[in-house]
């Protein structure tokens, strides 16, 4: 079942997100959970348990950025994450829905994505050479 992120899901959440390696969003908890509560976020439950989610930024219109959308390591090659972004995108069907892909998921968007280039960096990195 798809239901809206509730505050007591970040557990289960962070707990996705330490075996995925995204040690960043584990560490700034607060932060994290913050960005949920702010964020249009829904997650899948089964059997009363977390196994996925999906975190988007959108302006209601035009845009749906997917920010984070995670199943648990037991639960992929089910369809929950095509559910979940098929669930999100229904909610805001005018919007182009975007995305960014790590090298090892990449292939996991491409038959249902054009691809495009984006580019990323946090408040304190400055990656020129001067």
């Amino acid at each position: 079942m798809i239901r809206p992120f509730q505050s007591g899901d970040i557990a289960a959440i962070q707990k996705m997100n330490r075996a995925e390696g995204w040690d960043n969003l584990v560490a700034r908890h607060e932060q994290t959970l913050k960005s949920w509560r702010n964020s249009v976020s829904y997650v899948f439950e089964e059997a009363g348990e977390v196994i996925g989610c999906v975190r988007a930024l959108t302006d209601g219109y035009v845009t749906l950025y997917v920010c984070e959308l995670i199943i648990r390591q037991d639960k992929r090659n089910h369809g929950y994450a095509r559910a979940l972004l098929d669930y999100l995108h229904k909610q805001y069907p005018t919007t182009r829905m975007e995305l960014l892909a790590t090298s090892q998921s990449k292939d996991y968007y491409v038959p249902r994505f054009r691809p495009f280039h984006g580019f990323r960096r946090t408040y304190h990195e400055d990656l020129r050479s001067e």
